[in-house]
């Protein structure tokens, strides 16, 4: 089974290039946003839970976000793999994510970072407020402390992979399809 975690401070391009990986290579996504703007939309209890913390540009709760992974995995037993899109975002998470693959008889295979400077992720965030209505990529203090609260709380993550050899960064500057033909190289060369 091909699991990665796809990693990237917000508006680096994980949802982009996971879409195109995940028809490549037969996987299923899983985005943490994605999910998480359905709860929302849905008005669950989740979803009113989370909005607070997401119009504020903090992290939300990790308990109720590995629990929501866990059933879409579950929801999915005959996937090849899946491309973890903004999951997991700290190091408990990530604990709690190989504790339960590998419970499933399975684990991560990889974590490739995308890296894109802050101010180019500030410029490529408030572009695509203006397109998709998204009220946290609308306003650019929300913008810069989602970036902030990425690179104080999730960047542990990387060294959580790395010491396990599964920590790979690509060039996350560039067209939509250089910056997947360099995942792809990478993928390429573990399976």
């Amino acid at each position: 089974m091909l699991n990665i975690v796809l990693f990237g401070p917000p508006g680096a391009g994980k949802g982009t290039q996971a879409e195109k990986l995940l028809k490549k290579y037969e996987l299923i996504h899983l985005s943490t946003g994605d999910i998480l703007r359905g709860e929302i939309c849905a008005e669950t209890p989740l979803g009113i839970e989370a909005k607070k913390s997401m119009d504020k540009g903090e992290l939300v709760a990790d308990e109720v976000v590995i629990a929501m992974m866990e059933a879409k995995i579950d929801a999915n037993k005959e996937a090849k793999g899946f491309i973890f899109d903004g999951f997991p975002r700290t190091t408990a998470q990530a604990e709690a994510l190989g504790e339960m693959l590998h419970e499933k008889g399975t684990n991560i295979t990889c974590m490739l970072a995308l890296f894109v400077d802050d101010d180019e992720l500030i410029k490529r965030l408030l572009l695509r407020g203006k397109d998709s209505g998204r009220a946290d990529d609308q306003d650019q203090s929300v913008i810069e402390n989602r970036i902030s609260v990425y690179n104080k709380e999730t960047a542990p993550v990387i060294d959580f992979y790395d010491t396990q050899n599964k920590y790979i960064s690509i060039d996350g500057v560039g067209s939509i399809d250089e910056i997947f033909a360099r995942l792809c190289v990478a993928i390429d060369q573990l399976i």
